[in-house]
């Protein structure tokens, strides 16, 4: 009889590439996957021929989509991991956690109230464990943050200005795929802010009250492109000619994984993941600015943007001790077009501590490499490796999941209405 923990994988983008390929290779030793699902056929065998092809494991079952449940009763998983679009998250989740299954699923934990309301009374009625990965968290940079605040190097932060920038690259990508639906993704202020509300979460130790946003669609989508002089369109970008000239264009024909993952697959499901990012139909926001409270009476100024010309973050922490200044600058990247060790690493990290009537001093960093500024690697051996106590308490709950969407699912709320958001009236956790 195995010992090995079994894992199924629901959902075969491009980020379930991270989680199989750590299962078949660094931790094959007590992990197995049982299975896979998905709603395309296509993109299952092709990660079925990574697992043979690169890996060198055995191939594994594949069930569609409809045949969730028969794949938990016939494959018998310890654990179903989550990678499918966002809105269908809480679907696998609660179906898994009925069935008997523990749960990792990718971030967000879902794109709205309700759902989310009905994940945690799952983990209640059932009693089963789920995790969200929140790999930001475990970056070398990110948790010292934490430290010199835990620490009281500022004292007690009384304000964050924390302000993200995504690039024509990366940023363009999530208006090119399933993303640029907000129905589909909660919209970039749940999708992606997720990861950065978390952290300020997780920096401060503290939990989201009251939130207001403003945003909206400013450069992405056809009536802004017109708006700025463009009359030549496409819908989408492989094979077009309109699309040749097109820096935002992404030609899948050119990176052999989307190829393989994408482009060869589209008569499963129709999926077209290179659209025009000057297309109609994007129903997210490009530009958005938030306004947190939280129950520390901290509060948090927040923008995000789509279409810079670099990738990364700053951050200023403001304390009653002195302040800390925070700059990081991230490779850029395309989701699933190159090596996930790639995935938002961290090209320079610069964290600048000014104490109140002192001079300012650099802090120094370890060096770490991997994906999302070295956090995936420390991630994975979180999930897969053997236990370790963590000071930090970097492993992220379902109740950390819903606090940080809690502030994205305010804001769109806010946005629709013009008014302050209390979190309180979202769920109850």
């Amino acid at each position: 009889m195995s010992s090995k923990k079994r894992y199924a994988i629901v959902g075969l983008g491009s980020r379930a590439r991270f989680f199989y390929q750590a299962l078949a290779s660094t931790y094959a030793e007590n992990s197995e996957i049982a299975a896979f699902c998905d709603i395309n056929q296509g993109r299952m065998n092709y990660a079925n021929s990574v697992l043979v092809n690169e890996l060198g494991a055995d191939p594994v079952p594949t069930y569609p989509a409809w045949g969730f449940e028969r794949m938990i009763e016939e494959a018998k998983p310890d654990v179903v991991l989550v990678t499918s679009i966002d809105r269908t998250h809480h679907i696998y989740i609660i179906k898994a956690m009925e069935m008997g299954c523990d749960v990792i699923t990718e971030k967000p934990l879902t794109v709205d109230a309700e759902k989310c309301q009905a994940i945690l009374d799952t983990v209640k009625k059932t009693g089963r464990g789920l995790r969200v990965t929140f790999n930001y968290r475990y970056a070398p940079h990110n948790t010292k943050i934490r430290e010199l605040i835990r620490d009281g190097v500022i004292g007690y932060v009384t304000s964050v200005h924390f302000e993200w920038l995504l690039d024509t690259q990366h940023g363009a990508d999530y208006f090119r795929r399933w993303h640029r639906d907000k129905r589909n993704s909660g919209g970039l202020l749940v999708h992606k802010s997720t990861h950065h509300f978390d952290l300020v979460n997780f920096w401060l130790a503290a939990q989201p009250r009251t939130v207001f946003a403003m945003g909206d669609l400013l450069f992405y989508g056809r009536e802004n492109a017109e708006r700025r002089g463009m009359r030549q369109f496409y819908y989408r970008a492989t094979g077009s000619k309109a699309a040749e000239n097109d820096p935002f264009a992404l030609d899948l024909r050119a990176n052999p994984s989307l190829e393989k993952m994408y482009l060869e697959n589209e008569e499963y499901d129709g999926y077209l993941r290179d659209q025009s990012v000057f297309g109609d139909g994007i129903s997210i926001e490009d530009t958005m600015a938030v306004v947190v409270r939280y129950n520390t009476k901290a509060i948090l100024t927040y923008s995000l943007n789509t279409y810079m010309p670099w990738e990364g973050y700053r951050v200023a922490f403001n304390g009653t001790k002195g302040r800390i200044q925070v700059h990081v600058c991230e490779k850029s990247y395309v989701s699933g077009g190159a090596q996930v060790s790639a995935e938002g690493a961290a090209e320079s990290k610069d964290i600048v501590v000014f104490p109140m009537f002192e001079e300012p001093y650099k802090v120094t960093v370890e060096e770490a490499e991997g994906g999302h500024g070295g956090g995936d690697p420390v991630l994975l051996r979180d999930l897969f490796g053997e236990p370790q106590d963590d000071p930090f308490k970097r492993a992220a709950s379902h109740i950390d999941g819903a606090l940080s969407i809690a502030v994205g699912i305010a804001a769109n709320e806010s946005m629709r209405t013009g008014q302050a958001v209390q979190v309180k009236d979202l769920f109850n956790i």
